[in-house]
């Protein structure tokens, strides 16, 4: 979402990077092309005139003009500034003393309520008993499309049965929840394509008869500054607690994350990055600004890494390399550990400095190619993937006939494998890990 800023971004800090020494004449026109940069990626205007501000302030002190790095002074100083428009540290659900304590999603029509509705009791569930209900009377199948959600994630789901109020479900849901043992009660409600007066009294009739914990505004990365307006609406009207940004994953120039904590005074609790049920992420400030200053987020990395990679294959894992036996099995395995932790070009991303590599600009990270290494592997016989040296040119014809794909593809695949094994060897020998580190190119 944030490459195009990043990019911009990059650019501007190189340039300060590069002089000697800094002037407030050069601060000053840094900041200009910030300010166009950052009103190019959508951020409220009203936002980017005081986010410079901030920042000519601080980096046109004495302190750091005369520093022996002042462009990378001027660095931290956006960073830390950009850590304080989004928020400084991420905010949590409050779900107060209540059980279960209820949950209000708003929002317009199409911003992904139900499904966010579906991803949050996933997310949630793993410390609470989540229980699902759709206040949407008014929308073909929304009942139904939260129903076959909450059962892929084996939560709790209210049958409305052939009830029309939406208040009423709201109420009966929240009681049969109580009866159950649920201890969180996640409320779907209906959306319109535009705020209207008919929406809005639905809402705080909901509101008045639940008496939310908390309510969360749903807004729609794509639709930019709109979702930010909306917010504001909504809080003025309804009055929300945080905010939940569905499309992270999208093209959207992103200001509207930028944007929304100093505009509508709320919390960015929760960034949906993708269609599948796991692609819901808490919202971290630091982290945020980490990634569009190109500084990589390791830490969302590492947990990527320890809620997909099985921990048994992972001791398995560790005990291939440690007697150098890494076979094709070994392989195939830990490339479907890797495909449980999302997009490539994701990950990538979150490497610090995987963006500065000239080599790796304007290429893609092909998520096919796991699919067909996967496919190539599987063709393989147990006695092959254990010893890939038995493979000559008539096995490598059949393998690729079984796996759809070209000896070529079969090759490129051996030849990769084998480099990864020599790697793996040069890691174990003594000083191994120093070498490899020394090599590594940022």
């Amino acid at each position: 979402m944030f490459e195009s800023l990043s990019e911009k971004l990059e650019g501007i800090f190189k340039k300060l990077r590069g002089r000697g020494v800094l002037n407030e004449e050069s601060v000053n026109a840094a900041l200009r092309e910030i300010r166009m940069a950052l009103l190019e990626a959508d951020v409220n205007f009203k936002v980017v005139k005081d986010f410079i501000e901030e920042v000519r302030l601080r980096a046109v002190g004495k302190e750091v003009l005369d520093s022996l790095t002042p462009g990378q002074q001027v660095v931290k100083i956006v960073h830390a500034r950009l850590v304080e428009l989004m928020g400084s540290t991420s905010s949590n659900i409050r779900f107060g003393s209540r059980i279960p304590a209820p949950i209000m999603l708003i929002g317009l029509q199409g911003c992904g309520k139900t499904t966010t509705a579906a991803k949050l009791a996933r997310l949630l569930s793993a410390e609470k008993r989540v229980y699902l209900v759709s206040a949407d009377v008014y929308r073909p199948a929304a009942m139904e499309q939260l129903a076959v959600l909450g059962r892929q994630i084996k939560a709790g789901v209210f049958d409305a049965g052939t009830r029309k109020d939406p208040v009423k479900i709201c109420m009966e849901a929240v009681e049969q929840s109580r009866r159950e043992g649920y201890e969180v009660v996640l409320i779907d409600t209906a959306g319109r394509l535009h705020i209207d007066e008919l929406l809005m009294e639905e809402l705080r009739r909901i509101k008045a008869a639940v008496n939310p914990a908390e309510i969360l505004y749903v807004a729609d990365a794509m639709t930019g500054q709109d979702a930010v307006n909306v917010g504001v609406k909504f809080n003025e009207l309804i009055g929300i607690d945080g905010v939940i940004m569905t499309k992270m994953d999208g093209d959207a120039r992103g200001g509207a994350a930028l944007s929304l904590r100093a505009v509508v005074g709320k919390p960015l609790k929760f960034v949906g990055v993708g269609e599948k049920m796991d692609a819901l992420e808490v919202f971290h400030p630091e982290r945020m600004a980490n990634r569009i200053l190109g500084m990589g987020d390791i830490l969302s990395l590492v947990e990527k890494a320890q809620a997909a990679i099985d921990e048994k294959t992972a001791r398995q894992m560790q005990e291939s390399l440690r007697k150098n036996d890494f076979t094709l099995e070994d392989f195939r395995n830990q490339l479907k550990q890797i495909k449980k932790m999302g997009p490539l070009k994701d990950m990538i991303g979150m490497i610090p400095g995987m963006g500065k590599i000239k080599a790796l600009k304007g290429m893609e990270p092909d998520d096919g190619e796991l699919v067909r290494i996967a496919a190539i592997i599987d063709s393989m016989t147990k006695k092959e993937r254990d010893n890939y040296l038995m493979i000559d040119g008539r096995r490598r014809k059949r393998i690729a006939l079984g796996s759809g794909t070209k000896v070529q593809d079969v090759n490129r695949l051996l030849k990769n494998y084998i480099e990864i094994r020599k790697m793996m060897k040069k890691i174990n020998s003594k000083g191994g890990m120093k070498t490899l580190m020394r090599n590594f190119p940022f």
